[in-house]
């Protein structure tokens, strides 16, 4: 008899007590072993694209704590990378990639992605042997709009205006973008679910930038999109969608795109983050310095969303990824004070 996933209860509106449990980026820095086995690979990317070792880390957190659900271990610019955008990573610098122009946006060709991302799909299928029956496989992307930002100013910015300017100069090339950047999204989910994933995160992490015009148009609809082209394939995918900073915008999210969970960031207030675990499943929403605060700060965050939260359907969560700074031996004190164990 197969072993139910508590993770994918919560996604069908279950209300578990204690919660399930797992953080973003939770194969990362802050493990000594992630450093260890990252140290082997060429560069990031190869660490991204080699399954033994993308394997390796997505499976040591789970070894050592034992989250609900382990998330693949690769990243959101994978998807420029297989666009031919010359994506590297520089030490101490973070991502970059050769910006584009509208030119470029209408020179785009998808063709050729799924031999490039195969390495990702034989990941995932791997993942789905060796993980405990138990433990729910999510797989994820980046979200378009959030992809874009770093396309169109080819590196991380602070508010990411190069892509706002050029979403207000030049709206037809960003929804150009956007369009063809949901579909690659879609397909790559699909493979993903195809290979083994129970569910997925599409991450936002740039929402909260954005006005309520374009964060409708260039988050809203590209997620909505992505959704349904999903489901067209696969009716019971589970889809969970985190627009970090959403703010206000959270209301109407879930209905307007579809997905089955809103994963909520930390500046969210309870009473709000109540209103919105009316309609269904939400996930989060730890402030992340907490676990470089220490146990006092754990305790008392952790309680508080337990309290204010855990009579509803709920993923326990940080807001956001957990930092390198992060005490490996604290971590486990958050999972443990989660279950009722500290």
């Amino acid at each position: 008899m197969a072993v139910e996933r508590k993770i994918m209860k919560v996604l069908n509106g279950e209300t578990l007590s204690p919660p399930p449990v797992w953080i973003m980026r939770q194969a990362g820095r802050y493990l000594p072993e992630y450093r260890e086995t990252r140290a082997t690979a060429k560069g990031f990317l190869d660490l991204c694209y080699t399954p033994d070792l993308a394997v390796e880390v997505t499976l040591q957190p789970i070894r050592r704590y034992a989250f609900d659900a382990s998330i693949l271990f690769s990243d959101i610019l994978v998807l420029p990378d297989a666009l031919k955008r010359n994506v590297r990573f520089v030490q101490g610098e973070g991502p970059q990639m050769d910006p584009i122009d509208a030119e470029g946006i209408a020179k785009l060709d998808p063709s050729g992605m799924h031999d490039h991302l195969a390495p990702i799909y034989e990941t995932v299928k791997r993942l789905r042997q060796e993980l405990p029956e138990e433990t729910t496989l999510l797989g994820f992307c980046g979200a378009p709009w959030t992809v874009a930002t770093y396309m169109i100013a080819g590196h991380g910015t602070p508010d990411q205006a190069p892509a706002r300017l050029f979403g207000y100069r030049d709206r037809a090339s960003m929804m150009r973008l956007l369009d063809l950047l949901a579909d690659m999204s879609a397909d790559y989910l699909l493979q993903q679910f195809e290979n083994g994933a129970d569910a997925v995160q599409v991450f936002d992490s740039w929402a909260g930038v954005l006005d309520e015009d374009c964060f409708d148009a260039f988050c809203v609809q590209p997620m909505k999109r992505i959704v349904g082209k999903v489901r067209a394939v696969r009716p019971d995918a589970k889809i969970i969608g985190f627009p970090k900073g959403a703010g206000s915008l959270y209301r109407g999210y879930r209905e307007k795109t579809g997905v089955d969970a809103l994963g909520l960031d930390w500046t969210v207030p309870f009473s709000f983050a109540a209103e919105l675990q009316k309609e269904g499943p939400i996930q989060g929403n730890l402030d992340p310095l907490r676990l470089v605060a220490g146990r006092d700060a754990i305790r008392e965050g952790v309680d508080r969303i337990l309290d204010a939260l855990g009579n509803g359907p709920l993923i326990f969560n940080l807001g956001h990824g957990v930092t390198p700074q992060a005490d490996p031996d604290d971590v486990g004190y958050l999972v443990d004070r989660v279950r009722g164990n500290a």
